[in-house]
């Protein structure tokens, strides 16, 4: 069995480096992913974005991060209720949540925080420092990807109800 993977990447790319999300996709999506494997961009994640993560085993939603060690890091995200006073933007672990709640998956979620540096600013391009980041985030995600370790994870640990361990 092979498991299905959402890669969404996510940020403003009119604000600098908060578009390293974007930028990530758009970068794995050049290399071509491969087969199972779903690529998504958004300016913020949104409760309609529920039913997609649903859809698939994985999801690692890439993200700028302005506290992350260089060049990113790689985190496993716990799905968790959040109440917001707006559902015009969510977070991670609140999405997975949502999908879990009410779609009855079992998607697994990662997050990557990709460092940034500039994001004060208005502009479609990215510092020299968040263009190293990036090289070094799109060419972990693109042999993840390739290899299948991204997915292998969720196969072991049963997603889709069943349990391969």
């Amino acid at each position: 069995m092979t498991a299905t993977v959402l890669l969404y990447g996510y940020g403003n790319p009119g604000r600098l480096d908060d578009g390293l999300g974007p930028a990530l996709a758009r970068e794995v999506a050049s290399r071509g992913p491969g087969a199972g494997i779903t690529i998504e961009t958004g300016y913020q994640l949104q409760i309609e974005d529920a039913a997609l993560v649903a859809e698939h085993d994985v999801v690692v939603f890439a993200d700028a991060d302005t506290a992350c060690e260089a060049p990113f890091e790689l985190r496993r995200l716990e799905p968790r209720r959040e109440m917001a006073f707006t559902t015009h933007s969510v977070s991670p672990e609140a999405l997975l949540g949502l999908a879990h709640e009410h779609f009855g998956c079992r998607t697994e979620g990662w997050v990557l925080g990709i460092r940034g540096y500039s994001f004060n600013e208005f502009g479609e391009t990215l510092s020299p420092g968040a263009r190293r980041n990036l090289a070094a985030a799109s060419d972990f995600v693109h042999r993840a990807l390739s290899d299948g370790s991204v997915a292998r994870n969720a196969v072991r640990t049963g997603r889709k109800g069943e349990d391969h361990a």
